[in-house]
């Protein structure tokens, strides 16, 4: 049995304030300082973090612990709604990396949002040192396109990003 995909339980919040809190827990490549107080459960009451613009799931293995989440948000390439895509990415614990795991997240990520939603197209960007990321996003279907110079602000500087998509038809 493989892992899966669950969504977020009001029990699970504290955890989740805990993991998205922490630096060393999010990891160099994910880690863009603290959220405000209550963010989480505010979002939480609004739509239990499964939004129509953006959204997190958690990665459980099959022994039911967690290995950490994985996320959408919406982006757009025109003012029609047609024109949306998602933009995805995923945040590891440390003992859960390099495993595999990333890859299989992401790939059942891409596969419930084709199914549950009209978008055609998924993203994703990692920096462009995270050669274990771009790796996974490979591996879960994801093509190359590009870099994208100064696109991401984080620990002090700009950092250019590898952009990756994958469509509904691949």
């Amino acid at each position: 049995m493989t892992l899966r995909l669950r969504p977020v339980r009001r029990a699970d919040l504290d955890m989740l304030e805990r993991w998205w809190g922490d630096p060393e827990t999010q990891g160099y490549h994910n880690w863009f300082g603290f959220s405000p107080d209550g963010q989480l459960r505010r979002r939480f009451e609004q739509d239990g973090l499964l939004g129509e613009d953006r959204g997190n799931l958690l990665v459980e293995l099959p022994d039911g612990n967690l290995a950490g989440d994985v996320s959408y948000h919406a982006v757009y390439h025109g003012p029609n709604p047609g024109s949306r895509a998602f933009n995805i990415g995923i945040a590891l614990l440390p003992a859960h990396r390099g495993q595999g795991h990333g890859s299989e997240a992401q790939r059942q990520l891409a596969a419930y949002l084709f199914a549950h939603t009209r978008v055609e197209r998924l993203e994703a960007s990692t920096d462009v040192g995270n050669l274990a990321e771009q790796r996974a996003l490979e591996r879960a279907g994801f093509t190359r396109e590009g870099v994208l110079r100064h696109a991401q602000f984080r620990d002090g500087e700009f950092h250019d990003m590898v952009l990756y998509s994958r469509l509904r038809g691949d």
